[in-house]
C-alpha cells in the first residue's frame, strides 16, 4: 500500500521544436548577469551557442562563460565554476547541454554563497543547502539524466577514485528547462544510446523494490515499452522526430521524483555503475549497461515475482506452464537481446576495467539498502567479476 508522501516539482518545462522561446519569457525574471555553462563546444558546431546567446543579447543580458564541462564533471572543475561564478556575481546559471551540464551547473549553484568545501559538504557529508542559491535554468541537449526537472548532482573526485550523487531537495531543482528533440539529432550514436539505457537504468532502478500493488509499477511498464518501442525506431533513424521527442519525455519522468513516490528504490545498478566509472572515467550510460545484467540475475531471487511480471507485462513473455523463475529468466534474456540490438557495451572490460582493479572498484562502490537484496562487499565482487 502506498505509504505517505508529499510530491513537488517547482521545474517549468518549455517542449517542442519552439521550446527555446521560452528563455524569452523566463530570462526577464532575472538579474542580468548570466554564466552560460556548456560542454566540449558541440553547441557552437551545431548553432544552438549562436541561438541562446542571440537570446541573451536580446535580453540585455551580461554573459559569462564556463565552457568545458566533461562529461564526468570533476570537483577540480566545481571549484572552477563556482570561482567563475563568484567572480561575475551571477544571477542565473545557464546549462545548455545534457545531464552532465546540467547537473554541474546545480552544483555550482549550491556553493557560490557556501562558505564549506563543497564536494566534504554535498558529496561526502551528503548536507542540507544551507546558503542562498543561485538559480538554474537548462537548455537541453541530450537526454538521459532526467536532470532538467529534478535535483540531482553526480560529481566525480578522480584523487578519491569516487564518484557521488547529492539528491538535492526541490529548490534547487531547475526553475525552468528548454526540451526541444531537434536539439539531440546531432549527438553520435553511442551518446544517444548510452542516453537510452540511463534512462531505462532509472526506471528499473524504482521499479524493481517494493511488493505491493503501486500504482507507480504501471507507469513504469508503459514508459518502459515506450522507450523500448521508440529506441528501436530512433537507433534506425536518429532523426525521427516522435522517437526523439518520446524518449526526451519519457527520460524526464523516468527521474523527476513522481514514480518513486511510495517507492523504497534500489540504486544499487547506479552505484556499480558509478564506481566503474569513477576508476575509467567511461560514458555513464555505458556502465550501468555493463553491469546490469549480472546484477539483475544475482537479485532476481530475492525479488522473483516483480521480475517475473516484468518478464510478461514489458517483454511480453508467454507464461504459460512455466514456472514463476522460467518466467522471470526469460525477460531478462530478452532484455538482453534488446540491449546488444541497440549497440549497448555489455561488460566492464570493455569500458577499460580489468581485473587488477576490481578490490578497488568494490571499495568505491556504495551499498544502498532499498532494493530486493542489501548486497554485501563479496557480492559486490562477484557481481563485477561476472560484468568482465
Amino acid at each position: 500500500m502506498l505509504g505517505n508522501f508529499t510530491y513537488c516539482n517547482p521545474t517549468k518545462l518549455y517542449f517542442g521544436k519552439d521550446a527555446l522561446d521560452g528563455l524569452n519569457e523566463e530570462l526577464p525574471k532575472y538579474g542580468k548577469n548570466v554564466l552560460l555553462v556548456y560542454g566540449g563546444g558541440s553547441i557552437k558546431k551545431n548553432g544552438i551557442y549562436d541561438k541562446v546567446v542571440a537570446i541573451l543579447k536580446a535580453n540585455g543580458k551580461n554573459i559569462y562563460e564556463d565552457a568545458g564541462v566533461m562529461p564526468n564533471p570533476t570537483a577540480d572543475k566545481l571549484n572552477e565554476g563556482i570561482a567563475r561564478a563568484r567572480a561575475a556575481k551571477v544571477d542565473l546559471i545557464l546549462a545548455v547541454g545534457g545531464g552532465s551540464v546540467c547537473d554541474y551547473a546545480k552544483a555550482v549553484s549550491v556553493s557560490v554563497n557556501c562558505n564549506d568545501d563543497a564536494w566534504d559538504k554535498y558529496f561526502i557529508r551528503f548536507e542540507d543547502v544551507t546558503c542562498d542559491i543561485v538559480p538554474v535554468g537548462c537548455v537541453l541537449t541530450m537526454v538521459g539524466t532526467g536532470s532538467e526537472m529534478n535535483g540531482g548532482s553526480v560529481i566525480t573526485n578522480h584523487a578519491q577514485k569516487l564518484k557521488i550523487g547529492h539528491v538535492f531537495g526541490e529548490n534547487v531543482f531547475p526553475k525552468f528547462s528548454i526540451l526541444n528533440p531537434e536539439f539531440t539529432y546531432t549527438l553520435p550514436k553511442y551518446q544517444m544510446i548510452s542516453g537510452i539505457y540511463d534512462i531505462m537504468s532509472h526506471i528499473l532502478e524504482q521499479y524493481f523494490s517494493g511488493t505491493d500493488d503501486n500504482t507507480s509499477d504501471y507507469i513504469m511498464e508503459g514508459l518502459l515499452r515506450s522507450l523500448i518501442h521508440s529506441a528501436d525506431i530512433a537507433v534506425a533513424n536518429p532523426t525521427d522526430y516522435e522517437a526523439r521527442s518520446n524518449i526526451m519525455w519519457i527520460a524526464t519522468w523516468a527521474l523527476n521524483t513522481l514514480v518513486a513516490k511510495g517507492k523504497t528504490t534500489d540504486w544499487e545498478v547506479h552505484m556499480l555503475g558509478q564506481a566503474v566509472g569513477a576508476h575509467t572515467d567511461a560514458t555513464h550510460g555505458m556502465t550501468l549497461a555493463a553491469v546490469s545484467m549480472p546484477y539483475y540475475r544475482h537479485i532476481m531471487p530475492y525479488g522473483l515475482k516483480k521480475f517475473a511480471r516484468y518478464a510478461v507485462n514489458v517483454w511480453n513473455v508467454n507464461s504459460e506452464g512455466k514456472s514463476e523463475e522460467q518466467v522471470a529468466c526469460e525477460g531478462l534474456s530478452e532484455m538482453e537481446k534488446w540491449m546488444k540490438k541497440i549497440g549497448l557495451v555489455m561488460n566492464i572490460t570493455d569500458l577499460g576495467a580489468n581485473a587488477d582493479m576490481l578490490d578497488g572498484i568494490v571499495e568505491s562502490t556504495l551499498i544502498m539498502d532499498g532494493g530486493y537484496k542489501v548486497l554485501d562487499k563479496k557480492e559486490i565482487k562477484d557481481i563485477l567479476k561476472a560484468s568482465l
